[in-house]
């Protein structure tokens, strides 16, 4: 039972959880959107959906009408979860100052310890 309930509690389970609940969610959301612009793509264009239009009796409509798809969820998914997240997450967690590597720091201190030795002032 240990070993049971050290899985449940260990990592980020609840929080994969949580996400995977919340994506599942969020595709109705996405789906309806895709709905409503291939909607106003079929007003412009005739028909919302090509997968009837089949040249040379390929069904190249299936493939257009994935691509559109995709573009479509790719726009939403960046316009509303990606870009309102990273101006977030740049707002409220600003990246902090990486100031100069330890390497660096040291090499510089023995740099200025050789010239201290010769009698020179340090260099900056």
């Amino acid at each position: 039972m240990t070993g049971f309930k050290n899985f449940i509690l260990r990592g980020n389970l609840v929080e994969l959880a949580v996400a995977l609940i919340m994506a599942l969610a969020f595709t109705a959301v996405i789906t309806a959107t895709v709905d409503l612009i291939m909607g106003l793509i079929g007003k412009v264009g005739g028909q919302p959906d090509f997968t009837g239009w089949t040249p040379g009796g390929l069904p190249f409509g299936a493939w257009v009408t994935a691509v559109i798809s995709f573009v479509i969820i790719a726009a939403v998914v960046y316009f509303l979860i990606v870009m309102p997240y990273t101006k977030a997450n740049e707002k409220f967690f600003p990246a902090e100052d990486p100031g100069t590597p330890v390497d660096i720091q040291l090499l510089e201190e023995i740099r200025d310890l050789l010239a201290a030795q010769q009698g020179r002032p340090p260099t900056i």
